[in-house]
């Protein structure tokens, strides 16, 4: 699904919100580009009716959260919970939902009228992430490394210096290519740490590199952080600037101050660009 035509992403600082918190949603759109009111791991069982109805009344009454920059994470696909949230999605403007534990492409294929971001989060999603990106509705990817480690047996998703173990890189590197090879944007997981802005800007900063389109917080003081990663430097504004310039009076493959300029250049330059705007 090529979602540069059908929604642009407000930015790339998104934030978890618990969906039985109706009293946080209007600081969580305050603080983040893109709210993701949570019906899963943030919600104990015995509150996930209250929290559905709590949506509901926010949506429907006075104030809504705005349906472009919210999104609604449901229940997986394989729980009991799944048929009730479908019946709250009924009631709900929102064209945009995160399913935990996407695994299958039947999965997504039980929520043809939503705009799907499949979270990545077991053994079996992360061998079928590719299967699952081809699906017509899905929109985008985000991963998780804490369930996935549980799924694989594992104590631990990062090792003693703070990095991720292998397997769970390889995993972030498998959704990252099956999101782009389909046209997909895809989300960074989580950092557990809150108070460790630095260790979060490092991770943010290597989600920049790699080709990761935002990445998601779970504390509104990690937006800031995450969105400077974000933003290009004044010295990449102006390189992007001077370069679409020079391309407009030359043909093909060009110089540019040195450096050979063609189709991932351009990339690379209008990325720049649109960040920065």
């Amino acid at each position: 699904m090529d979602t540069s035509t059908s929604w642009t992403m407000p930015g790339p600082g998104w934030l978890f919100c618990p969906a039985d918190r109706p009293e946080r949603y209007a600081k969580a759109a305050a603080a983040a580009d893109v709210v993701i009111l949570d019906l899963e791991d943030a919600v104990n069982p015995a509150d996930k009716p209250a929290a559905r109805q709590a949506l509901i009344d926010a949506f429907n009454g006075d104030g809504a959260p705005d349906v472009e920059t919210t999104v609604v994470r449901v229940n997986a696909a394989t729980t009991d919970e799944f048929a009730a949230d479908l019946a709250c999605l009924e009631q709900l403007p929102v064209r945009r939902v995160m399913l935990a534990k996407t695994e299958t492409r039947a999965d997504v294929d039980a929520l043809p009228d939503h705009d799907i971001i499949a979270l990545i989060e077991s053994p079996l999603g992360a061998v079928n992430a590719a299967e699952i990106a081809a699906a017509p509705n899905v929109a985008g990817f985000m991963w998780g490394s804490e369930d996935l480690t549980a799924g694989l047996g594992g104590r631990r998703s990062r090792l003693a210096d703070g990095s991720y173990h292998p397997i769970v890189q390889q995993v972030r590197g498998n959704v990252l290519l099956a999101a782009k090879a389909h046209g997909c944007f895809a989300l960074d997981s989580v950092f557990m740490d809150i108070g460790n802005l630095l260790a979060l800007r490092a991770e943010a900063d290597d989600a920049v590199a790699i080709g990761f389109d935002a990445k998601v917080a779970i504390h509104p003081k990690q937006v800031a952080t995450i969105r400077d990663a974000y933003a290009p430097t004044d010295e990449q504004i102006d390189w992007a600037t001077r370069l679409m310039d020079a391309a407009k009076r030359e043909r093909g493959v060009f110089t540019f101050e040195g450096q050979m300029v063609d189709g991932p250049v351009f990339k690379q330059a209008e990325q720049i660009l649109r960040r920065a705007n």
